[in-house]
């Protein structure tokens, strides 16, 4: 059935946003290995490469509105000029995938499209990841979070081998599905993919385990109002004083949960300290206010122990776009008065630190280090990494989804230190002011209990430590520079195909007529 262009379009919206069923809420974990098959079968059908890159930009398009859809109350219209611009990234990928499933493949161009379209989504991945594009939320990979398999794979190649071999089992599904003469190649890349998983899991075994860390996450939940932010602080310190003789070596406050510099509010800091006292462990709490030693607006993570402030901190370092600062404000500044973008930029820190808890700790013993991360910057594989190379024992992230309690981000934003953990092998908290609060261990696997949305309460994880380090962490994203060499050979292939072709040749004295006869000379 042919398609009008505006009609074919708005297809490939709809096809495109079909992976987002995949990631939390609706959590379809197993719709991601053949969510793609509809809009690869669309761009195979199309009539020439133009239209096959046209389709790729619509995809493009629907895939980055479903997955960031809970933006719309924020930034309003803006939601959609961002995705138009950002599914371009994926205008080359559908003019790639014309090119190695058009018309009839040959089996070595279909084996070689097993390879060649996964590494290619990979790097519009890659590139879509960049802070000042928005950042790598919703990587494909990251929809297998609960998947064990996964999570093994996620320890040796990082969440982009899961995404490399998840785009890999779709697209031998359309080579299945549309190309019955090349079921022999597809069923040859299935079981490559089967035996990729098959090494991971017996090559990449998760770190030993080395002794417990008890760590507890506090819990307020919403409070509106003009007095709202008191309210919430104390109803933490009732959680906390709750905690007392639970034998804790960590009490993590969630993102935002102490709104004044605690050096210009010496009261807050005595009250903290106080609290570090009753439970007998230090307190990680979340500073979002203007500081009193340096200008400007900071997120920062701050180890309160029973002497007071440490002097540990870790500045937030890379901030949400548009809900932490306007990305050119001069130009862009117009988005905060139709969304609820930052009034004010925040300051950006120097860059990751771990922080050393005081020699008070609890059962885990002083020396413990921890590696924390605030909201959005657990969606960045890139950071927790360098918290486990520079000697994060756990991984900690404070975070607060408030604005966006009942849509899809709060799951979403709480799976993804699954990932972290597995990539790592460190085991990781995600502590909420609001929202979903939780833990991993160091294989990525969820233990203790989960607070929900709803929830104004603690609880109190104990996780299990580990020593050495994972391939991934010991590697890095490998997966990633095989695809940049994959991509770059296929654009070398097809220039030296290109200049192998001949050019036509304008017609002259000895150009043959349009009867074929040859013209000539002096006639």
């Amino acid at each position: 059935m042919r398609h009008s262009s505006s009609a074919r379009s708005a297809l490939a919206v709809g096809l495109g946003a079909l992976p987002a069923l995949a990631f939390p809420a609706p959590g379809l974990w197993w719709w991601a290995w053949l969510a793609l098959v509809p809009w690869l079968l669309l761009i195979r059908a199309a009539p020439g490469p133009r239209r096959a890159g046209l389709d790729g930009w619509c995809g493009g398009v629907g895939f980055m509105l479903a997955v960031h859809h809970w933006l719309l109350p924020s930034l309003h219209v803006f939601l959609l000029l961002l995705s138009v611009l950002l599914g371009l990234l994926w205008l080359p990928w559908g003019r790639l995938v014309h090119a190695m499933l058009g018309g009839t493949p040959s089996p070595r161009r279909a084996a070689a499209a097993l390879v060649v379209i996964p590494s290619g989504w990979l790097l519009v991945e890659l590139v879509r990841s960049w802070q000042g594009l928005g950042g790598p939320w919703g990587l494909l990979g990251a929809s297998q979070w609960q998947v064990p398999a996964a999570l093994r794979l996620a320890s040796a190649g990082g969440v982009w081998l899961v995404s490399l071999l998840v785009v890999a089992v779709n697209t031998a599904a359309v080579l299945l599905l549309a190309l019955p003469p090349l079921r022999r190649t597809a069923l040859a890349g299935l079981t490559g993919c089967a035996l990729v998983v098959g090494l991971a899991w017996w090559g990449a075994a998760p770190p030993s385990a080395a002794g417990t860390v008890r760590i507890a996450v506090v819990q307020p939940g919403v409070y509106d109002g003009p007095d709202g932010v008191a309210r919430r602080f104390a109803r933490a310190e009732e959680l906390t004083r709750a905690l007392a003789g639970q034998r804790l070596d960590l009490v993590v406050w969630g993102e935002s949960s102490v709104g004044a510099d605690l050096g210009a509010r010496p009261d807050l800091a005595a009250r903290l300290t106080a609290l570090a006292r009753t439970v007998h462990a230090p307190l990680l709490v979340n500073v979002d206010a203007r500081r009193t030693d340096r200008p400007g607006i900071f997120k920062s993570a701050i180890l309160v122990g029973p002497e007071g402030p440490t002097g540990e901190r870790y500045d937030k370092t890379r901030l949400v776009p548009f809900g932490e600062y306007v990305p050119a404000r001069a130009v862009l500044g117009w988005v905060t008065s139709v969304g609820k973008a930052a009034g004010e930029d925040r300051r950006r820190g120097a860059g990751p630190v771990v922080l050393s808890l005081p020699d008070a700790a609890g059962p885990a013993g002083p020396g413990l280090r921890i590696g924390p991360l605030i909201c959005f910057e657990t969606a960045f594989p890139d950071m927790s990494r360098w918290l486990a190379r520079d000697g994060a024992d756990v991984l900690v992230a404070q975070s607060s989804t408030s604005t966006f309690q009942h849509s899809w981000a709060p799951a979403q934003h709480a799976s993804l230190g699954a990932l972290r953990a597995a990539e790592t092998g460190r085991p990781t908290v995600h502590a909420t002011l609001t929202g979903i609060s939780t833990a991993y261990g160091p294989d990525g696997r969820r233990t203790g209990p989960v607070l929900g949305t709803g929830a104004s309460a603690s609880a109190v994880y104990p996780l299990p430590l580990s020593t050495g380090r994972t391939l991934y962490d010991r590697v890095g994203a490998w997966p990633l520079y095989g695809a940049l060499l994959v991509v770059a050979a296929v654009g070398v292939v097809a220039l030296r195909e290109r200049l192998r072709t001949p050019g036509r040749e304008p017609r002259g004295p000895r150009a043959r007529t349009s009867r074929g006869s040859a013209a000539r000379p002096g006639r």
